[in-house]
């Protein structure tokens, strides 16, 4: 795959931009907890602070020790994509890691700007409402969608992996 860092880095650097800028909008044009509706029952843009995280995990926790383990366990992400990266040979996986990594970034950035994470993205129906959300949130829920269909998706087998197999059906 020629360029794939380059490709890699774009991809992050697009999340980043954007998960960024709707933030950084969200932050100067809204108050805490105003909502504006985009689509009347369905789809309202809600400005909330995160300070937990998928669905408000761990977001009792106290706020250092919380900020600690958020920070870490983004770090410590970080480092395994990295690692993952430099062996992946498909742009669907290259792609799926760069959403991951971009949201994950983009995320940390708040944690470490705010102690929290911004949120505006508010789907709802009814009673039913879906845990508000943000663009990091969103590029990294699709790269881990992304990583499930290519663990789905037959692999093509190179020369090189049939040799593999054969060695070790010989062992």
């Amino acid at each position: 795959m020629k360029n794939k860092y380059t490709w890699f880095s774009a991809i992050i650097a697009a999340v980043l931009f954007l998960d960024q800028l709707t933030k950084h909008l969200v932050v100067r044009r809204f108050r805490l907890h105003e909502s504006v509706p985009v689509i009347p029952g369905f789809f309202d843009l809600t400005y909330v602070r995160n300070p937990g995280a998928a669905f408000g995990f761990l977001a009792g926790a106290h706020g250092m020790w919380r900020s600690i383990f958020f920070v870490t366990v983004s770090i410590v992400a970080l480092a395994v994509i990295a690692a993952l990266v430099r062996q992946a040979r498909d742009r669907l996986q290259l792609m799926a890691f760069a959403l991951i990594a971009g949201g994950a970034v983009g995320n940390l950035i708040d944690r470490l700007r705010f102690g929290d994470v911004v949120d505006f993205i508010d789907w709802y129906y009814r009673s039913f409402h879906w845990p508000t959300f943000n663009i990091a949130d969103s590029a990294i829920s699709i790269g881990v969608g992304l990583l499930a269909i290519d663990m789905l998706l037959p692999k093509k087998r190179t020369a090189g992996d049939a040799e593999e197999q054969q060695r070790l059906d010989h062992e």
